[in-house]
């Protein structure tokens, strides 16, 4: 296995010794979180991402390396292992190329060249590839005609079957049909003549050829989408005749031999109907698997970025579901997300008492001192906008408003965890009050929706289910860890993914707390039910205890590192997070302190920053929710006007920017950096507030193009 981990540390930049670390902290059973807080002076400190990468490409070459193992067994046991066979396999550094020398080695199914071989054809294609000067084929052919092969024709079709697919079968051959098509070849797409597009989704593809190796992801996921729903074809153009002299040539005949005509087609059969098709379909594969490994990235990214939004902490907030007919729901929350009053207005079509509507809106906003609406973004959202900042500037309220996506509400609300808080409320009730909580702690609300619900994502129905739920619970697990939870307050569904726990083990975390009250300290852990020492260590720096028995309980310090960090506050005897005791660990020797007090720098650092902002919060590097007070109408914009906006989602080709309007502005990567197209994730994330320019005003269709620069 040591050439293995050789080869993940060439391949991701890193050292043997950060790689064996790695896996060997994975295989004692630590988490991924733990090992890239608590762990760092093993692995180096690497991220999550590089550690979750190394898991990975470990697991990956572990099944190549037993491939290749079974592989040149099982052609060892046919007989024909030769020494470059034994050397090409264990140069392959994919399983496809491992696949491809195998090909020719596999138990077939019923093909026609098995059906010939059973039919005594085989020395007749021996005969063909031997490539005689002189002689008859015909009468060369008539010497296997049987009772199963009628005559000298059937003969030859028959050899020249099995010679098709020893030419279809050649690694050379088929590495060279890759080669050519990845390097060189064109993926053509037409529109069906018959096909339902009627709103034109796929107008782009109708016609279109490009090269494959500049297809781009979000193009291919949209061709596959197309193909899949029957509106056009797919086919790929590259040079043919070149591959089959290619392949003619590999088998060696000699100028003038009177089986050249033969083996001629039958190289032409086993490449047309074999080899072409086949690698096609493999290469259309691997590139739509990319594809859809580059959009559970984009996915998992503008996930990790919207959760780990910043909270609106301590203000009081309107949730706001928009709704024409059955009206809009109203949820006033205080700062902790605690309900404190419910109510239902109708200022849109078909009832209109818009009136009547603002005059309560004002009322309930002076009567709970509400500070923020949170409007969900769906249906009458920007109606409800507009009604909102009318109503704010005609009761001369200070307050400030903001769109909230809701993808997601709607579930949640359905669903059990919602009926079980609020058992006495309607669906769309709920609904307001996980708008509201979306902005006053956005982590705690949206853990408890199906990443997928979440709606920042591109062609996630096209995505592989089970490697999607994988990359997002990872993101989630990252963010929530990241964050860190209080344990005398957070829900089960949020203790669940706490790094060492699971579902089973904050469910007694919440019926421990329930029956014995809050917890006082991180050691009173070790008495919950299914909490084993192993889960301890995994959880505790990452559970918080708030005015507890242990001020370091509210701190990311381990248990672990307790007696260093209380070594190290016997020379700083200052509160925690004071003044005093930043500026007295500001110019502190980390390298000589670290030595002093046995442990390594890595840890001291940590435990220095987080004494010097032992409430700090990860999320508030980040940006909060777009503020607004008035609105803003289509008709009001004009070319190079200078506007704030906040990133809603990140696609391959740009990012959609909420300005105020009903949709989504589009900000394509070539207006992102001046002369430059760039790649749109380097550049923005979900959630960021940006200076953005008018360049196009479509009022037609009610769009606008937005630049970064002027």
């Amino acid at each position: 296995m040591e050439d293995i981990k050789k080869s993940i540390a060439a391949s991701l930049h890193i050292t043997l010794a950060q790689v064996n670390n790695t896996l060997k902290l994975l295989e004692e059973g630590n988490t991924v979180p733990f090992i890239a807080r608590y762990r760092k002076e093993m692995t180096h400190n690497l991220d999550e991402e590089a550690i979750f990468k190394i898991n990975e490409e470990y697991h990956y070459q572990e099944n190549l390396k037993k491939r290749k193992e079974d592989v040149l067994r099982l052609i060892e046991t046919q007989g024909k292992l030769t020494q470059e066979i034994v050397e090409a396999v264990n140069a392959a550094t994919k399983l496809n190329e491992v696949e491809d020398i195998y090909r020719p080695y596999r138990q077939k199914r019923k093909t026609r060249s098995t059906e010939a071989k059973r039919k005594g054809l085989e020395p007749l294609s021996n005969w063909l590839l031997s490539a005689p000067l002189n002689g008859d084929v015909l009468k060369e052919a008539a010497k296997y005609i049987n009772a199963e092969v009628e005559d000298a024709e059937a003969a030859l079709k028959g050899a020249m079957d099995i010679i098709a697919e020893i030419v279809a079968d050649d690694p050379l051959n088929r590495q060279k049909i890759r080669s050519s098509l990845e390097n060189y070849g064109y993926i053509i797409t037409k529109a069906k003549k018959e096909h339902d597009d009627e709103k034109g989704l796929y107008r782009l593809y109708y016609d279109h050829k490009e090269k494959l190796k500049y297809l781009e992801a979000h193009r291919l996921m949209a061709i596959k989408r197309a193909e899949k729903e029957k509106v056009i074809t797919v086919s790929f153009e590259y040079d043919k005749d070149y591959l089959i002299n290619y392949a003619y040539k590999r088998l060696g005949a000699k100028k003038g031999s009177i089986t050249d005509p033969y083996l001629l087609e039958a190289v032409s059969d086993g490449l047309e109907r074999l080899a072409f098709p086949s690698v096609e379909n493999e290469i259309y594969g691997e590139h739509l698997a990319s594809a859809q490994a580059k959009s559970i990235e984009v996915f998992a990214t503008n996930l990790e970025k919207l959760l780990l939004q910043a909270p609106v902490k301590k203000n009081r907030v309107m949730g706001f579901d928009p709704a024409f007919r059955t009206g809009c729901k109203l949820a006033i929350l205080d700062g902790t997300g605690k309900l404190l009053h419910i109510d239902k207005i109708f200022p849109h079509p078909p009832v209109n008492k818009v009136l009547e509507a603002r005059a309560k809106f004002i009322k309930l906003c002076k009567d709970y001192d509400v500070e923020i609406v949170a409007i969900g973004n769906g249906t009458a959202s920007r109606e409800s906008e507009r009604f909102v900042a009318k109503a704010i500037e005609e009761g001369g309220l200070a307050i400030q408003y903001t769109l909230v996506s809701e993808a997601g509400a709607s579930v949640y609300s359905a669903g059990e965890l919602a009926r079980k808080e609020f058992p006495d409320l309607h669906v769309e009730e709920r609904s307001a009050i996980s708008i509201g909580r979306r902005i006053l702690d956005p982590l705690s609300e949206l853990i408890k929706i199906d990443p997928k619900s979440i709606g920042v994502g591109q062609y996630q129905h096209d995505l592989p289910a089970k490697e999607l739920e994988e990359k997002l619970d990872f993101a989630v697990e990252k963010c929530v860890n990241r964050v860190g939870v209080d344990v005398n307050t957070a829900g089960a569904e949020l203790l669940a993914r706490v790094s060492g726990l699971n579902k089973g083990i904050a469910a007694e975390v919440v019926k421990y707390r329930d029956i014995n009250g809050r917890f006082e300290n991180r050691e009173e852990l070790k008495k919950v039910k299914k909490l084993g020492a192993k889960a301890f260590e995994q959880a505790s720096g990452f559970l918080r205890i708030k005015d507890g028995k242990e001020a370091l309980d509210a701190t990311a310090i381990h248990p672990e590192s307790y007696k260093a960090a209380k070594n190290l506050l016997k020379d700083y005897p200052y509160p925690l997070g004071s003044s005093a005791l930043q500026e007295a660990l500001q110019g502190l020797d980390i390298a000589a302190k670290a030595l002093e007090l046995n442990v390594d720098t890595y840890t001291l650092t940590d435990i220095v920053e987080a004494l010097k902002a032992p409430l700090r919060d990860y999320r508030d590097t980040f940006a909060g929710p777009l503020l607004r007070s008035d609105i803003l109408e289509l008709e009001d914009l004009k070319i190079g006007d200078q506007l704030e906006g906040v990133i809603r989602n990140v696609v391959d080709f740009g990012a959609f920017c909420d300005i105020g309007l009903h949709d989504d502005g589009l900000i394509h990567k070539s207006k992102m950096v001046k002369g430059l197209s760039v790649s749109p994730y380097d550049i923005v994330k979900v959630g960021d507030i940006v200076e953005v320019y008018v360049i196009d005003i479509d009022e037609k269709r009610g769009k606008v193009s937005l630049s970064l620069f002027p």
